[in-house]
């Protein structure tokens, strides 16, 4: 019987499929270490995609935020000329008011009657004078109230006073003044000459016997 020897050519095999083995290992480094390099390439190229969308957005909110200021900046503009405009049209609206204020005063003052200040606050108006008597403050109210260009008179304080040795009343009287005038009449009802309104003093009727 013939014997036949099979170590050498399992020893072959052996090594034929060590040689195998540390070929896929080495592939497979390789693959794995290009998956990883591909991967961090894919990562990085993200990365500067978005600081580069990042870099965008911080440029176009900086433009933002300057057209916000500026948008601001018009609009504070814009609110001082609205501010300018109303207040021209208040004045050219009422540039006759404080003629016609001395207008009145001078017709509906009665006699007896003599103003010391005359002030102003808006539409409001404050009278402080002397009067000879209560009846002549009283017939002042009324010619205010009957005013086209005067209203709602209110007495806020009359004393006795003595004034050139002589007693008289003291009085502070407010009223307000139309900003409108009525409706169809664009001016006080005019005065025909040589008369004055009815239980009232010619305008320079004031003027006489006036305390210095």
């Amino acid at each position: 019987m013939v014997r036949i020897n099979l170590l050498p050519h399992r020893e072959q095999k052996r090594q034929a499929r060590q040689r195998q083995f540390v070929s896929l290992a080495i592939g497979l480094a390789i693959l794995g270490v290009a998956v990883v390099g591909l991967g961090h390439v894919l990562i990085a190229a993200q990365i500067d995609n978005q600081n580069s969308r990042n870099t965008l957005l911080k440029t176009e909110i900086t433009k933002l935020d300057e057209q916000i200021k500026e948008i601001d900046r018009l609009r504070d503009q814009t609110q001082a000329l609205l501010a300018r405009k109303q207040v021209v049209e208040t004045l050219q609206s009422n540039r006759t008011e404080a003629v016609h204020l001395l207008d009145q005063l001078v017709r509906q003052l009665p006699d007896g009657v003599y103003l010391k200040t005359v002030r102003q606050n808006g539409a409001r108006v404050t009278l402080v004078g002397y009067a000879q008597s209560n009846a002549r403050v009283s017939t002042l109210m009324r010619n205010i109230e009957s005013s086209p260009w005067l209203a709602a008179p209110e007495l806020i304080e009359i004393r006795s006073v003595a004034l050139d040795r002589q007693k008289v009343n003291e009085f502070t009287l407010a009223m307000q003044v139309k900003r409108a005038p009525p409706t169809g009449d664009s001016k006080p009802a005019a005065t025909p000459p040589g008369k004055a309104p009815s239980g009232k003093k010619a305008a320079s009727a004031p003027a006489k016997g006036a305390p210095a």
